[in-house]
């Protein structure tokens, strides 16, 4: 098979045209890269060819659906979302779609390619319910509407080599590294800054017209946090009816397509 190479490397050059990079640092509650096999299987299943790069500080990972196993750099910060910076110089391609790494993919997701190559860098802006509708709800975004912060969404971001995108991810090592004097800036500042938080602004100091696309119908995310997905709890996954089968998923009876965040993070445990 094509992808049964694993390769565990920090080199910083491109290795491999156009490829997906999950991100993946486990917690003392989360088993994130788990989470990242889980992505990466159904990737692999609408894609077989695709190339998937797994980018962590775990060490010892070993599996066939990874074509290359990175490891991020010391020294690893206290926030494990400041080390987001390093995906531009640890991905191995020279084209890079980087996804959470709970989330699952529901169908094809080649076409994202053509429209995300309108810029050197995209951040997906806006997010999705489980009934395909755009999400109405502010109640996770009241910094960025308080702070006029284009309504990013960092779990699907693009680049390319290029200038545009070494500016756009040193912005953000340098926000995420000076946020005490960042968050004098903000409205309803967050004392640890969040990476979808730090990817708005980035985009406001690059320019959010070289770095978003609000006008694009996707890439986007269908989220399942309690006020998108209109749930009385935070586990969706006891209120509403799903069903997944041959890497298809319906809620309530809805196929899902593209991206799904599924945000309860053993949920994918019982997708085997």
């Amino acid at each position: 098979m094509p992808w049964a190479k694993n390769i565990l490397e920090t080199s910083l050059r491109p290795i491999a045209e156009q490829g997906y990079l999950i991100v993946a640092q486990n917690s003392s509650q989360v088993n994130y890269v788990d989470c990242a096999v889980t992505l990466a299987g159904t990737i692999r299943h609408w894609h077989p060819d695709a190339q998937i790069c797994l980018l962590t500080d775990e060490t010892a990972i070993s599996n066939t659906l990874f074509n290359y196993v990175h490891q991020l750099s010391e020294p690893v910060h206290a926030n494990p979302y400041a080390n987001d910076w390093q995906v531009v110089d640890k991905t191995p391609f020279r084209e890079t779609i980087k996804l959470e790494a709970d989330m699952l993919i529901t169908s094809s997701i080649d076409h994202w390619w053509t429209m995300l190559r309108h810029r050197d860098v995209v951040v997906s802006t806006g997010c999705r319910d489980w009934k395909d509708q755009t999400a109405k709800t502010r109640h996770y975004r009241q910094v960025f509407d308080a702070n006029n912060l284009p309504d990013v969404y960092n779990a699907i971001t693009y680049w390319r080599r290029s200038k545009t995108a070494q500016t756009f991810f040193n912005t953000v090592r340098s926000i995420f590294e000076n946020w005490s004097e960042y968050r004098k800036l903000l409205k309803f500042p967050e004392d640890v800054p969040s990476t979808d938080v730090v990817y708005a602004m980035a985009a406001n100091i690059v320019g959010a017209e070289q770095c978003t696309m609000p006008f694009a119908d996707y890439p986007r995310i269908a989220h399942m946090k309690r006020h998108v997905a209109g749930t009385q709890t935070e586990d969706w996954t006891r209120e509403l009816n799903w069903e997944y089968r041959d890497y298809l998923l319906r809620v309530n009876t809805v196929a899902q397509s593209g991206a799904f965040h599924y945000n309860v993070k053993e949920w994918h445990h019982e997708l085997d």
